[in-house]
């Protein structure tokens, strides 16, 4: 453990809670980190002043002095102004959160913790602070480098000097100093070759840095998401399940109410002007008729809410760090059932079409489940907003002239893999856009309506973690096509490696 410890990191827990830091201590332990304890924010304070951990948890609510004090004296700290600060709290609303990140805090994890997201945070920033550590360190490399070159440089200037004095001396002393001052230039050129090197080092560095953050937000992200989609469906679900158990007793009192009442009516035909009049002022006749169409469509309207929250289970699905067999035609249905707003006619456009072709026999694929359902989530959206961009500058004669449509097929494509098409009639896209809607932060929507994340984060989940492959194909008025690669099963994909 004590290993494991030393490579992965020291965390200094600061909480006034003992029953907040035994959870989290234990797994955070367990995990392969290094952890230290603190009660207090002065205490943390003493304590770093000595040692320094790598990152620090930081409780807000603590008396005497709060979470925000104790960061922003961390942060004047020189010693330890560049230890990341992970504030730990159960006040979730905007202006605590705002508070937080002005104090000098990298992250905000609110209560009730869960620990998978405990984890993935902190490793996740103990990673930034490793690079950024190994950029700094290589940036004062570098201008060792340029000082040592320049006192070359001068040394070489004054070597010239010297030489050129030399020369009215001796003709061999001026081949002597011609020969040093090749060798001096080969010198140059290894150093600045050494420099290029070094150059495109730091751009590698830059460029993982850049992914690693773009994953940052997308885990917030999808984490949000998940939790929101989680507890609507979640909160449908009881009220539903009361309607929807409710409905056939409903109904069969009702039956038996309209049967009473009929046998009233044959038995006692003539009954009397108040009862009558009561008959005809709730016309009893079209009652009996319609209350049970109105319980029916009640029940039809309760089977879709069920329909709709099961989807919303599908598509928050969280399998943690472990694959597990999806059937991927439900993950698509969840996707348009949460976009079906989207895909509705408005008052200025159509209706854009959705059309099915699954293959009916395509087998339950080996997967991150909520991971692809995000991955048809990016681009589904992104061909509604190509389309529907597509459209302000058409009028309605012509969108109803050429209707937009978007095509879903299925298939086995090989004997350990499938391939979800999803195709779109929209604008295209020119092979200069194309080329780069993989790379991230890279966008073709105005400021505030694009991250540029969503297509990079789609090409990590298909091509790295389940080594599949994502292809575009697309050109200017001829619409655009994604082709999405998965195995069906990973461990059949090490079978055939190790074979």
């Amino acid at each position: 453990m004590s290993d494991r410890s030393l490579e992965l990191g020291t965390i200094l827990i600061v909480d006034d809670m003992p029953t907040n830091l035994g959870s989290v201590v234990e797994f955070l332990s367990e995990s392969g980190f290094k952890i230290w304890v603190a009660r207090s924010g002065k205490s943390a304070l003493k304590k770093v002043e000595y040692s320094q951990p790598d990152l620090i948890l930081l409780d807000v609510l603590m008396p005497e002095m709060d979470g925000f004090e104790t960061c922003e004296q961390l942060k004047q700290n020189p010693v330890t102004r560049d230890i990341p600060v992970i504030f730990m709290t159960a006040l979730d609303d905007t202006e605590n959160k705002v508070k937080g990140f002005n104090a000098g805090a990298v992250d905000y994890i609110t209560k009730p913790i869960q620990h998978e997201e405990v984890l993935a945070r902190v490793k996740t920033h103990l990673s930034i602070r490793h690079l950024t550590q190994k950029l700094e360190a290589e940036i004062v490399e570098r201008d060792r480098a340029r000082a040592e070159l320049e006192c070359l440089a001068q040394e070489l200037e004054n070597r010239v000097e010297h030489r050129t004095q030399a020369l009215l001396e001796t003709n061999n002393r001026l081949n002597q100093e011609i020969n040093e001052r090749k060798q001096a230039q080969f010198a140059l050129q290894e150093s600045e070759n050494r420099e290029r090197q070094k150059a495109l080092q730091l751009e590698r560095s830059l460029l993982q840095l850049q992914q690693m953050q773009s994953q940052l937000i997308q885990i917030e992200k999808m984490s949000a998401l998940g939790q929101l989609v989680a507890g609507v469906a979640h909160e449908i679900n009881n009220p539903v399940n009361f309607i929807y158990g409710n409905l056939t007793y409903a109904h069969n009192y009702t039956q038996d109410l309209i049967e009473i009442v009929e046998l009233y009516q044959q038995h006692y035909p003539a009954p009397i002007s108040e009862i009558e009049e009561a008959i005809e002022s709730t016309e009893l006749s079209f009652l009996k008729e319609d209350l049970p169409k109105i319980l029916d469509s009640m029940q039809v309207g309760a089977d879709r809410i069920r329909e709709i929250v099961l989807s919303l289970r599908h598509f928050s699905r969280h399998e943690g760090f472990q694959m597990k067999s999806v059937n991927l035609h439900q993950g698509l249905d969840s996707t348009l059932m949460i976009l079906n707003n989207r895909l509705k006619a408005k008052p200025d456009r159509p209706e854009i079409e959705v059309i099915r072709e699954y293959d009916s026999h395509l087998p339950e694929v080996e997967c991150y489940g909520g991971e692809l359902n995000q991955v048809f989530m990016n681009i589904l959206a992104n061909a509604i907003d190509a389309i529907d961009e597509w459209n302000d500058r058409r009028t309605f004669a012509e969108m109803k002239a050429h209707p937009t449509r978007i095509v879903i097929r299925t298939e086995v494509t090989g004997k350990n893999q499938v391939t979800i098409r999803i195709s779109d009639n929209g604008p295209g896209m020119s092979e200069a856009v194309r080329g780069c809607i993989f790379n991230p932060f890279f966008t073709t929507k105005p400021p505030g309506k694009g991250t540029g994340i969503g297509l990079s984060i789609t090409w990590q989940i298909v091509v790295e973690k389940h080594k599949g492959n994502l292809r575009c194909t697309s050109s200017p008025n001829q619409g655009t096509i994604f082709e999405v690669e998965v195995p069906i099963s990973h461990q059949v994909e090490l079978l055939s490696l190790s074979a």
